[in-house]
């Protein structure tokens, strides 16, 4: 988690002890396990749709002895079908944490792969849920098409959103959205959140 273990920490912290987290962007689940462990009553959905970062979750799972974890093997956007994924590869090292979508003209060394993408709006199984408090979301620059897809769940559930957000026009985007969908924009600062104003960060906090 780096220097955000802080911030994380915190966000963990604010989750209600009963319901469902949904962890987009689940990768290797070095953030998974944390929530499952101090969310043990909670239910964790587990989004990662980069085969090699599946069955190394897999293995996190059953060393850990996870029961409340469930992988969710696809994608999250703003559509329905296929998309392909990058996992870039740097002086012949994969780096699995990088993997993200594929955007028009980039140029980048790497593992391509083509994956399922949901709109969490059209997946029976969150429709189905009773109550989703908190979603934590890191996709490398795709957040916004994530959000984009799952404004009914945001509407009906209201949950607890963290996000890494880079610092560009889709970090307005996702601002900008979760504004019309009645959320507040916090930081985290010396201990406590704080109305974001400009502030250098890269992890957010939308609250309801």
């Amino acid at each position: 988690m780096g220097g955000y273990e802080k911030e994380f920490s915190y966000f963990v912290r604010m989750i209600p002890s009963e319901g469902t987290i949904l962890d987009i962007g689940a990768n290797i689940g070095i953030m998974t396990t944390m929530l499952a462990k101090k969310c043990n009553a909670a239910a964790i959905y587990a989004f990662e749709p980069m085969p090699e970062n599946v069955r190394a979750l897999e293995k996190v799972i059953r060393f850990h002895r996870l029961k409340n974890v469930q992988i969710v093997a696809t994608a999250l956007g703003d559509r329905n079908g296929m998309v392909q994924m990058i996992m870039p590869v740097v002086n012949h090292s994969k780096m699995q944490g990088l993997s993200h979508v594929v955007m028009s003209a980039e140029q980048q060394q790497g593992e391509i792969f083509s994956v399922p993408i949901q709109r969490m709006d059209d997946m029976p199984a969150l429709q189905a849920l009773e109550k989703i408090t908190a979603i934590k979301l890191d996709v490398e620059n795709f957040e916004y098409y994530v959000l984009k897809g799952g404004w009914g769940i945001l509407n009906k559930h209201k949950p607890i959103v963290y996000c890494e957000l880079w610092d560009d026009e889709r970090r307005e985007l996702c601002i900008d959205f979760m504004k019309k969908m009645g959320y507040r924009t916090k930081v985290y600062r010396k201990g406590e959140l704080v109305d974001f104003d400009g502030h250098s960060s890269i992890s957010f906090f939308f609250l309801p």
